[in-house]
């Protein structure tokens, strides 16, 4: 008998299952209290700092710097130039603590030079931002490619001076995955139809209505607190909500008081067992925090 040929099941991308699980986007920034991007045309290794074609001192200082100041370096692109590279290429350093928040970007020609800039915290020059940095990291996860191509198309359509397609942020299940620069806001799920409000309301000091996963440089427990006080409050200036105390009630459990306006939020942290990779590189199934919440009170803390 002839032998018949079978083709293997495909496998459900990491994103459309967590899209389709209604995976709570909330608490999921990755911490950064600082970025720094780098012009790189590509291919971008998984791990662009392991990439032997990169110039080792510069991958040394970075990865240094990144560890001391809670940083994160990503390789960034311009939309539909992959593979072209310029003689001179761009950097941004950017700091997204609150009421520290500021852009200063420069130009290299050599990679060797960013083992300098990285150590000099005013080096280059204050750009007036914002900037849209989107991951689109296939060689990371499928899902950044196929679903951050298109938004960051969309954003550089309105923006082109502003939109960086990026390498790795975090959280590939929540591709399409963005960055609002300086602020550090993490988005999730964002669609390319989205782009025009986002790029819009970021540039009225505003935050998304949906889709945001987090300011970065705040803890997992305070970017869900804010969340929804959000919903709550409708409080959505990306100054709002300024975190003014962070204790814990009892197992689990945190209380989150915000200022401007003044806001308590009570929150169920949870260890939650998906039975599933979490990413479409992983193979064994992986867990996720979530924030429950529990209660939302308005006021100011002295008078509860």
């Amino acid at each position: 008998m002839p032998v018949t040929a079978t083709t293997p099941p495909v496998r459900p991308r990491c994103a459309d299952i967590a899209d389709a699980a209604a995976d709570p986007l909330e608490g999921t920034a990755p911490p950064a209290d600082q970025w720094f991007l780098v012009e790189h045309p590509g291919p971008w290794d998984r791990y662009i700092l392991a990439d032997p074609r990169l110039d080792r001192t510069a991958a040394t200082a970075l990865d240094r710097w990144s560890r001391a100041e809670t940083g994160r370096v990503l390789f960034v692109r311009r939309p539909h130039r992959a593979g072209r590279v310029a003689a001179r290429r761009r950097w941004f350093r950017v700091d997204s603590r609150p009421g520290r928040e500021a852009v200063r970007t420069g130009l290299f020609t050599h990679e060797r030079e960013l083992a300098d800039v990285i150590g000099d915290a005013g080096a280059g020059e204050p750009d007036d931002g914002p900037l849209f940095v989107v991951c689109t990291h296939g060689r990371h996860d499928t899902c950044c490619a196929v679903r951050g191509r298109p938004l960051a198309a969309a954003l550089a359509a309105g923006h082109p001076d502003r939109t960086w397609e990026a390498s790795h942020i975090g959280g590939c299940r929540f591709a399409a995955a963005m960055v609002l620069l300086p602020h550090g806001i993490v988005l999730g799920h964002v669609p390319a139809s989205d782009a025009p409000d986002v790029a819009t309301r970021y540039a009225a000091g505003l935050v998304p209505s949906r889709g945001v996963r987090g300011r970065a440089c705040l803890s997992p427990a305070v970017q869900a607190a804010q969340h929804h006080a959000r919903i709550a409050t409708g409080a959505f200036g990306v100054d709002a909500l300024v975190p003014t105390a962070v204790r814990g009630d009892g197992p689990g459990t945190w209380r989150v008081d915000l200022a401007d306006p003044d806001v308590t939020v009570t929150l169920k942290e949870l260890r939650v067992d998906t039975g599933r990779p979490l990413t479409c590189a992983a193979t064994a199934p992986g867990w996720m925090r979530v924030f429950d919440l529990v209660d939302v009170a308005p006021g100011t803390p002295a008078a509860r």
